[in-house]
């Protein structure tokens, strides 16, 4: 998109019933994303009707996203820090004025570091669908995340080896070039489902931005989080499922920037405790009863490691998953899956090295061989000062509050234990350099 002076105007324009006033206006709509938009909307993927307000998250998710993907930081002042008015319409306008006016544009400021004014108009009737049950007539008792990704993989693994307590529902989003690895994870949880009669379902689904209504320009991608767990939030919905469960590590659903350089949304906020507050506050505001959790806050990636290896994975499935924040599969096309050398795959690595004693993974590379370029050990670097300086809870509340309640100490704890975890990680790099 052409950058502009001042705010940067998007119009969400399916389901309308008006059209944007004023030129500024830059419509977008469900064409902009390749998931076609009646695989979404349609009730042929789930047990039961989806209430309004879900729709109307979903969409408002789907319009964030990208409006985020079309708007290039690099033309603000800062580089970084953009201001969005975003016009969506929803089922019931008066219903979504308390949360438009506070929680929600402070969920999409939490996630993205931007300033969002959210104006929220009422959509165009619908014909009324009648849901039709997904094959057998079941019914989800549990609703997950589940990207393929080691956590993801660990909480699943931990739950479909539990007998007897209903269907388990993994909601995934397609990954360009990762598939195979996708596929693998779940084949291995399926193995344990099989063993212990537990009953699993999936639904996979895509969100790439693109086609008709502009090329993607922005590479960060902050509300991927919220467009993932607003898809979950109304799968839950429609199956009467009280909570929707996002597996992250405790490490880096916090995600504790490792330099000054590297704070507020800088740092990947999807799973901070305070986004997940923030997202509920919008969901209760609503009249929605479902809630969004992490059960893996209090957890280590270590202790994710150990819970997968107990529930009966072998090391062999945790080592194929994906953990990297740039894959290297979607920069250029490489064989690899994880690049070895940014923060996720530094803390992937601590993970595996503390559970299991070693680690296979198939890396790109690894930050403390000789000869590679500053960008390739600038996560290395910065993650060894973060190491050497001391961490305190002004530290953990610095960057971005924790909500209010929430138990400063055991979240403190996470952190502490975790970089009991990258330190081990460090003494051993400097092991295999003495070696060599």
């Amino acid at each position: 998109m052409t950058p502009a002076a001042g705010p940067l105007h998007f119009w969400w324009r399916s389901y309308d019933t008006e059209s944007p006033e004023r030129p500024e206006w830059h419509s977008i709509g469900a064409s902009g994303i390749q998931e076609r938009e009646e695989r979404l909307t349609g009730h042929h993927l789930l047990y039961g009707p989806v209430p309004a307000w879900a729709d109307d998250l979903l969409r408002i998710s789907r319009a964030v996203f990208l409006a985020d993907k079309l708007a290039d930081r690099s033309h603000s002042e800062d580089r970084w820090t953009r201001e969005f008015r975003l016009s969506v319409p929803v089922s019931d306008p008066d219903l979504w004025a308390p949360a438009a006016s506070g929680p929600l544009p402070a969920l999409l400021q939490t996630l993205t570091a931007d300033v969002w004014d959210v104006s929220l108009r009422r959509m165009r009737p619908t014909p009324q669908q009648v849901p039709i049950p997904v094959g057998e007539d079941w019914q989800a008792q549990e609703v997950a995340l589940f990207s393929g990704g080691l956590d993801s993989l660990s909480w699943a693994a931990t739950r479909a080896s539990v007998p007897g307590e209903g269907v388990l529902l993994l909601v995934t989003y397609a990954e360009k070039n990762v598939e195979d690895v996708q596929r693998e994870a779940y084949a291995a949880v399926k193995a344990l489902a099989e063993r212990s009669g537990r009953q699993l379902r999936q639904i996979a689904v895509g969100q790439t931005p693109g086609g008709q209504d502009g090329a993607v320009v922005e590479r960060s991608s902050r509300p991927r989080g919220l467009l993932y767990a607003s898809t979950a939030v109304r799968v839950a919905a429609a199956d009467g499922v009280a909570d929707v469960q996002v597996p992250e590590n405790g490490q880096l659903a916090l995600n504790p920037p490792l330099s000054a350089a590297r704070s507020a949304a800088l740092s990947t906020r999807s799973v901070h405790p305070r986004t997940l507050h923030l997202l509920n506050t919008v969901i209760e505001s609503v009249g929605g009863r479902v809630r969004v959790e992490n059960p893996l806050a209090g957890h280590t990636k270590g202790d994710v490691c150990r819970a997968a290896l107990t529930a009966g994975l072998p090391e062999t499935s945790l080592e194929h998953t994906l953990s990297c924040g740039a894959p290297p599969q979607r920069r250029r096309g490489l064989p690899h899956v994880n690049c070895g050398t940014c923060y996720p795959c530094l803390i992937r690595r601590a993970g595996l090295l503390s559970a299991a004693g070693s680690d296979a993974t198939p890396y790109e590379t690894a930050p403390w061989l000789s000869g590679l370029s500053e960008d390739r050990i600038r996560h290395w670097l910065a993650l060894q000062g973060w190491l050497a300086r001391e961490y305190s809870a002004l530290d953990l509340i610095g960057d971005l509050p924790l909500p209010q309640g929430s138990r400063t100490g055991e979240w403190l704890s996470v952190v502490e234990r975790g970089r009991v975890e990258l330190r081990a990680l460090v003494e051993s790099a400097s092991g295999v350099r003495e070696v060599a």
